[in-house]
């Protein structure tokens, strides 16, 4: 998967050690465990992102 958004090297390689342990994994049951605890780690981060987002940019006119 192609992302515009460089990776370090650390982060590439642990993606390559979550993406072999998930290959590994043969229990329907604990993939699917995994794959929600992923949904909400992503809608998480998207959160914290746009409220990031939003302290960077000021909201109306300002009075001084």
């Amino acid at each position: 998967m192609e992302n515009s958004l460089n990776l370090s090297l650390g982060q590439k390689f642990e993606v390559e050690r979550i993406s072999r342990a998930i290959d590994s994994e043969s229990d329907l049951e604990v993939l699917r465990g995994l794959s929600k605890q992923l949904l909400n780690a992503w809608q998480t981060q998207k959160a914290a992102t746009n409220w990031v987002i939003k302290q960077q940019i000021p909201i109306g006119p300002s009075i001084y």
